[in-house]
């Protein structure tokens, strides 16, 4: 590892920020979703906490009270600000928050320079694909504050919406198959160990669920038909009084919808984004088909194109066989979540250039909508 691998992903968060106006940094519209000038501080906080201050001998905290201020969830580091408060922090500033991160890159290139222990870069790795992370978090929470503007600001196009060819069927025959991460390449403990799972025939689509398919659903009435739906996510339609998915406008006979780059029409043609696992089980079921297990996804995944949206699977999110949990607080960072989450696969268009591969493993819980979240097919 080199320096100049650790700052270009440093730098792409502060370009990712680099149209925006100050107090753009400091919004929180939800409890779920983090401002942004937190997102950049948080991931300085992790190479602080985890990198500089047990490897560098001597090392000076920028602020003492960062440390409260950033952490995000980790509670054998200690305590920290109440998640639904992070948009309460006008101080620190966002110029101390670039200071902070100036400060780190630098400490951080004493580090790097100097012969790197194994598992000094691992923790170093780990790091910037956590950052990386971020990014798409950034980019994701940052929609979602400015969706709550009147004025629909337009802020970054990052090419939402992309076309997408005539939708096929992948047909996978049954077979035992072998799924999770291999080879000596960057993964996260969850998409360990490689096993052995049994699939049946299955057909799998090859491309995403339109926007046109899914306001058809929506035209039908699927939003107001208890039959299509779990019985949570019917509770959760009924008492959120959701009728579209997040960021569409239906205005008369027109729709639109809500990006990064300001309103616009709804592109009818462009694959579905920001729909809850409730939703896309519901759809499933209104088009006669199903969701794919994530061993389904990663098994026909060699066969289709992906990587426009987070894709639901109908799997719960568990460990896999033989899951080793690291020690100590980085064994936080995604075991203790494997439980009330169900598992995304592939990546989205707010996802970091080669951060994602086919054995990711994303997770959330099933009533979110915000992230770019799509619909894949799959029957038998």
């Amino acid at each position: 590892m080199t320096f100049k691998d650790y700052i270009q992903i440093r730098e792409r968060s502060e370009h990712l920020c680099s149209h925006l106006e100050t107090e753009d940094f400091v919004i929180q519209a939800a409890e779920e979703v983090s401002p942004a000038k937190w997102h950049l501080a948080h991931t300085s906080w992790f190479f602080e906490t985890f990198v500089l201050k047990p490897y560098l001998p001597d090392y000076k905290e920028f602020h003492p009270d960062f440390s409260f201020f950033f952490n995000s969830y980790y509670n054998a580091v200690g305590a920290r600000t109440v998640r639904n408060q992070r948009g309460l922090m006008t101080r620190p500033t966002t110029k101390e928050v670039f200071d902070y991160r100036a400060y780190i890159d630098q400490q951080m290139k004493m580090v790097i320079e100097r012969d790197l222990t194994a598992g000094v870069e691992e923790t170093i790795l780990l790091g910037l694909n956590h950052e990386q992370q971020h990014q798409e978090l950034l980019l994701t929470d940052l929609k979602y504050n400015l969706w709550l503007n009147p004025l629909l600001p337009a802020v970054v196009n990052i090419k939402e919406y992309p076309k997408q060819d005539e939708r096929g069927w992948v047909k996978v025959k049954e077979a035992i198959y072998e799924i999770g991460h291999e080879g000596k390449g960057f993964c996260y403990d969850n998409e360990c160990a490689r096993h052995k799972v049994y699939l049946e025939d299955f057909e799998i689509a090859s491309q995403l669920v339109s926007n046109k398919e899914y306001l058809d659903f929506v035209n039908a009435g699927g939003y107001e038909k208890p039959d299509y739906w779990h019985s949570d996510g019917w509770a959760w339609v009924q008492q959120e009084g959701v009728t579209t998915p997040l960021y569409w406008l239906l205005e008369d006979e027109a729709a639109y919808y809500y990006t990064l780059d300001g309103k616009k029409e709804l592109d009818l043609d462009a694959p579905l984004a920001h729909v809850s696992f409730y939703e896309a089980a519901a759809y499933a079921e209104w088009a006669g088909c199903r969701l794919p297990t994530e061993a389904e996804w990663e098994v026909g995944s060699k066969k289709f194109s992906w990587g426009e949206r987070w894709e639901w699977t109908n799997s719960a999110y568990l460990p896999y066989p033989r899951y080793q949990k690291a020690p100590g607080a980085i064994g936080e960072y995604n075991g203790k979540f494997m439980i009330n989450q169900m598992v995304l696969r592939g990546a989205s268009v707010a996802t970091s250039p080669g951060h994602s591969r086919s054995t990711y493993r994303n997770f959330f819980h099933p009533q979110y909508q915000w992230q770019f979240t799509g619909i894949r097919l799959c029957k038998k």
